[in-house]
């Protein structure tokens, strides 16, 4: 298993309202074409209003390749920068989890 855990900060309530739309629109998309991608949950943070947080996990490292590689996913990160502040990326790998198999 390969994983994310993204933080975005959002310029102001708009921004934050224009990529919820854009992450929304986003997933259903990867919903619909990414058998690899294991979990995509988009969060907001309880008493942070412009901060997102995106839990990822991917079957495994080509999955996530594939991921990044699609048109809907390229036209995401080149559109979020419009709404964001600032983005924190940590790559995680997974040691155990409810209702996932875990294999090392």
């Amino acid at each position: 298993m390969f994983g994310l855990m993204v933080r975005f900060t959002c310029k102001d309530e708009a921004a934050a309202a224009a990529f919820d739309d854009l992450a929304a629109r986003t997933g259903e998309h990867i919903r619909a074409n990414e058998p690899g991608t294991v979990i995509y949950a988009t969060h907001r943070v309880d008493g942070q209003p412009l901060q997102r947080i995106f839990y990822e996990l991917y079957r495994d490292a080509a999955a996530f390749e594939t991921h990044e590689s699609q048109e809907y996913v390229i036209d995401f990160l080149a559109e979020r920068e419009r709404y964001l502040s600032s983005t924190e990326v940590d790559r995680l790998d997974l040691v155990f989890a409810k209702g996932v198999r875990v294999e090392h």
